[in-house]
């Protein structure tokens, strides 16, 4: 047997053992199946899931499923790790082990029994949360357990402030199924108790309560359900909030937004959320999303341009038209989509924001974009842009030249 295959990249070769037979990978988290053979444990269960029954390397039957941790091999292999670390191998960490379907169906008894102590009853919850936060198989072993049911009741019992926190906190780690959904946006009861948790004093808790209401808006197909849980009041006020908490808690920025763009995709919300100060809550907050984030953030704000009492608000901030006009190619296609028909809104809205927008350099902006491969949708308002704006651009632009003049611009 070979003791070595070829050298990788950073110049070391990595031991024969010390691959997965399947990957041919360094392997992070070694087990063994009952064949006596060892795999790398994500290799060895897409294996499995795919739907063979027999052992890659022997052909042999595999007589049961049961993945040993081969802790021996482990400590090994983190020890090469160490000792080649000069020539840039990392040490892999030690993988947390999977929750045991038998330990999470004991936890589970024990946060429903009301014969238990309370403090064993929140302890059982936070080791749940803890496997539930280790893997994607670990969620899937919880919510086999009648999970979502389970933890409904216990946040809606009103039995202890703690044990609905908690139950809160391991709920909205998972996805609800549309029955679900209804279930608790038809109770207006229920959303209200949501909405008493947004301005808790503990911000986990309030993040925790604005994303249970996104997945309950995003699963539910009622639309007076929609409504209902937009008008509530607190809602749009206390995700509103969430947006302009600090920083330093940055789950808090990423479900406020996807709270605030999930309730005003319902048009009947948007004048609630323009109330409760989600205009000047994105613009303030705009530069700091990510990716996906911004992207919602600036979907939002197009949709808000689309209501009379939006593009107002917008209007009245100084940094609307330079953030928009500052980031319109910064982010990906999609946001150069919504940037460009938030600007199109506000300045169809207002001569004074067109010039405006026409100072701060939008010209420029929207004749690469038109001339760039970002979507046809963004390249339409662009252009319809450029067409609203035509008597204002700089007597210096080449966008003066008659060679743009007969451009055509599709209505959308």
């Amino acid at each position: 047997m070979p003791v070595s295959l070829e050298p990788l990249d950073v110049g070391v070769q990595i031991p024969y053992l010390f691959r997965c037979p399947i990957s041919l990978e360094l392997m992070r988290d070694p087990v063994t199946v009952n064949t006596g053979q060892t795999y790398d444990r994500p290799s060895i269960e897409s294996w499995v899931a795919t739907g063979n029954t027999t052992c890659p390397v022997t052909r042999s039957p595999l007589s049961d499923f049961t993945l040993i941790p081969n802790h021996t091999l482990r400590r090994l292999i983190q020890d090469w790790c160490v000792a080649n670390r000069s020539l840039g191998v990392e040490r892999i960490p030690t993988p947390k082990q999977p929750a045991d379907p038998a330990v999470v169906r004991t936890l589970f008894a024990h946060a429903a029994s009301d014969s238990i102590p309370l403090h064993s009853r929140r302890s059982a919850l936070r080791r749940l949360r803890g496997f539930a936060r280790d893997s994607d198989k670990n969620r899937s072993v919880i919510a086999a357990h009648n999970a979502r049911d389970l933890l409904l009741s216990l946040i809606f019992s009103n039995e202890s402030d703690d044990l609905t926190h908690e139950s809160l906190a391991l709920l909205v780690m998972f996805p609800l199924a549309e029955s679900e959904c209804e279930s608790v946006a038809s109770q207006p009861d229920r959303i209200a108790f949501l909405a008493s948790l947004l301005p808790h004093s503990s911000i986990e808790v309030r993040v925790n309560a604005a994303a249970l209401l996104e997945i309950v808006v995003t699963g539910t197909q009622t639309m007076e359900h929609r409504i209902m849980i937009g008008n509530m009041e607190g809602v749009l006020e206390g995700i509103t909030a969430i947006l302009k908490h600090p920083l330093a808690y940055p789950r808090a920025l990423k479900v406020g937004i996807k709270a605030l763009f999930t309730l005003c995709l319902v048009k009947q919300n948007r004048i609630k959320a323009i109330e409760a100060g989600a205009v000047e809550a994105l613009i303030d907050r705009l530069a700091d999303f990510e990716k996906c984030d911004a992207e919602r953030a600036l979907a939002t704000v197009e949709l808000l341009c689309r209501v009379p009492a939006g593009c107002a608000a917008f209007a009245s901030h100084a940094l609307t038209v330079p953030i928009l006009v500052k980031i319109i190619l910064k982010i990906s296609d999609r946001a150069t989509e919504y940037a460009a028909g938030a600007l199109l809104s506000l300045c169809s809205a207002s001569e004074q924001l067109q010039r405006d927008a026409v100072a701060c350099g939008v010209v420029t902006q929207l004749l690469l974009l038109v001339q760039s491969d970002c979507t046809e949708r963004a390249k339409r308002k662009a252009q319809m842009l450029l067409k609203l704006l035509r008597e204002l651009w700089p007597d210096h632009s080449i966008a003066n030249s008659d060679d743009f003049g007969g451009t055509d611009v599709v209505p959308f």
